[in-house]
């Protein structure tokens, strides 16, 4: 069966809408108020709340209820980009003493999402089904690593992340773990007498470039195909641009990914 994308995303936003944080207590307060039975309100609301909305009902029955309905309409409206905007807050940096002013709606909005956080799940829901279609066209370009002999779990942890961050976009971030990867793996592979003078000689902090120098250096001892360094210095040249020189496009992260694929299979050909 094909899975619809586009109909999950027409769902979610239906749900989005319909249950959005808040819309169904604004609407109770303008049907009570609106109907003569603003006192039920006092077993629901804390008593100064009780108070506090009284008093402004009082001075304008009619605007109290007019102003409650159109909050659970901007409510209902906002809510997207509510979420949107809730996310954002805890992905990018905030300036102290510097703040959006927030509405009224999404003031009680927030205040209400507090245990149920569906202003974060509609947000991730949204922005994950979003990344479905992208990701299964990027997936498209590889193929199955297959190696003769094993590495370790550190390292197959690596290139699944590594992979999953090229699939999801972040591709700074992927051309980050194709270097870590081939860092591990190579440690795993390093003959026992070249890994004790590594040891020494970098106090075991020793980066993929300091490996790569190593293993050039000493190639026959480490048995290593001779067209690994260069490929593998590839993915090192790529992994230092994104660590130090900015943001990486999609063409970028995709070779560095598959040049480090390249790289562990040359590798791990014994």
């Amino acid at each position: 069966m094909a899975i619809d994308i586009g109909h999950l995303e027409d769902q979610l936003l239906q749900m989005s809408t319909e249950g959005a944080p808040g819309r169904e207590f604004c609407e109770a307060i303008s049907e009570l108020a609106g109907s003569g039975r603003f006192e039920q309100l006092k077993g629901i609301l804390p008593g100064i709340v009780y108070d506090e909305l009284w008093a402004r009902y009082q001075l304008d029955p009619t605007a109290f209820v007019a102003g409650w309905k159109m909050l659970a309409q901007e409510m209902r409206q906002g809510f997207l980009q509510h979420a949107r905007q809730r996310l954002t807050l805890l992905t990018r940096l905030q300036y102290a003493g510097y703040e959006a002013p927030a509405s009224p709606w999404q003031e009680i909005q927030r205040a209400l999402d507090r245990q149920q956080n569906d202003l974060l799940r509609t947000a991730f829901a949204l922005e994950l089904l979003e990344l479905v279609e992208p990701a299964a066209l990027r997936a498209t370009h590889l193929r199955e690593c297959v190696v003769a002999s094993p590495s370790s779990e550190e390292a197959d942890r690596y290139l699944d992340e590594a992979t999953r961050c090229y699939f999801f976009g972040l591709f700074t971030a992927c051309a980050v773990m194709c270097r870590s990867v081939l860092e591990e793996a190579i440690k795993q592979k390093l003959p026992a007498s070249l890994a004790k003078l590594l040891y020494t000689r970098y106090r075991n902090t020793a980066t993929l470039g300091n490996l790569l120098h190593e293993v050039n250096n000493n190639l026959q001892l480490t048995g290593f195909d001779p067209d690994f360094p260069h490929i593998a210095n590839k993915v090192n040249d790529v992994g230092r641009k994104a660590v130090h020189q900015g943001l990486l496009s999609e063409d970028e992260a995709r070779s560095c990914l598959q040049d480090a694929r390249q790289a562990l299979q040359l590798l791990l050909l014994h």
